[in-house]
């Protein structure tokens, strides 16, 4: 059997779920996910392992018109992928029509000219059927109008985990011939540290103000085994700080009488407890870094 495995990244405007899709190939939560544009920060790297072939799928931010410091980087991130991938798919929400913003992407994409991209309508299942032909029709005439020929176009549903398997087979198809670059059963390559700041940031995302999400940050200060506790109770201790840009959003994440704040904490510790294995304390505190989506030296500080 040919054994095939490479790198493929998903690609599109914010929140055309490409995190989503990422998840559902790989089988677990590698990327966080949520209804807030610009959720993906990080090239987060989820495994996708075959008898036939092992696929490294790069979930990249949506690439968008920058509007501070933060914002060209992550436009930086997604174009360094772009030159580093096998293949790239590019991801267009069956309940949005193709916009400027799809077709800005696409042009980009007819730019590179030996990586195979194939188009990928997504999240088929919110839509009736004529809706997802009126689409894949749309993506068509927007690659012609670009001279960019897709490899493929293909609906899924990531949810419903319609043609999922499918998405996987072509992507495989495009991958170069060569051994496994990562152990079996493992499903990413990003360290705990990183999945954990994930986790509580997506919990942190979740019912806050529309302008509030971008200047949320989280970095995980220490994960250390509690000293005093016997070898059959082991107990981990997490300190996680959440960082946003001013005093009145400490408020919003904190809430009243710090109810926010402990509702993130469990939403979190459940899965962070998932991800390590073992139980955990998890210690949270709200920080303000003023302006540090801005701010160089701060971005720095926090990952970026």
């Amino acid at each position: 059997m040919t054994f095939r495995s490479g790198f493929a990244c998903f690609v599109g405007r914010p929140n055309a779920g490409k995190s989503t899709l990422t998840n559902a190939l790989v089988g677990e939560k590698v990327a966080i996910t949520s209804s807030k544009p610009q959720t993906t920060r990080h090239a987060i790297r989820g495994l996708v392992h075959r008898d036939d072939a092992q696929l490294v799928l790069v979930d990249t931010p949506g690439l968008h018109r920058p509007r501070n410091t933060l914002g060209q980087r992550l436009n930086d991130i997604v174009r360094t992928t772009w030159a580093e991938v096998d293949t790239i798919a590019m991801c267009f929400p069956a309940d949005q029509k193709v916009g400027p913003g799809d077709r800005f992407l696409v042009e980009e994409l007819a730019k590179i000219r030996r990586t195979p991209v194939l188009a990928v309508v997504t999240k088929t299942d919110l839509v009736a059927p004529e809706r997802v032909g009126e689409q894949l029709l749309a993506v068509q005439s927007a690659g012609e109008a670009a001279g960019l020929v897709w490899r493929d176009i293909v609906p899924v549903s990531a949810v419903a985990g319609d043609q999922v398997d499918l998405l996987a087979d072509l992507l495989v198809a495009t991958l170069p011939e060569g051994p496994p670059m990562y152990p079996e059963g493992q499903l990413t390559d990003e360290p705990e540290e990183t999945i954990v700041a994930e986790i509580v940031r997506e919990a942190a995302l979740e019912g806050v103000h529309d302008e509030l999400p971008h200047s949320i940050a989280v970095v995980v200060e220490e994960m250390v085994p509690r000293e005093d506790r016997p070898a059959d109770r082991p107990l981990l201790d997490v300190r996680v700080n959440v960082y946003v840009e001013r005093d009145s959003q400490k408020g919003i994440v904190i809430g009243r009488k710090g109810a926010r704040l402990k509702e993130i904490g469990t939403v979190s510790r459940t899965q962070v407890e998932r991800l390590l294995g073992t139980p955990v304390h998890l210690d949270l505190h709200v920080k303000v870094a003023k302006d540090w989506q801005r701010d160089p030296k701060q971005l720095r500080k926090l990952g970026f």
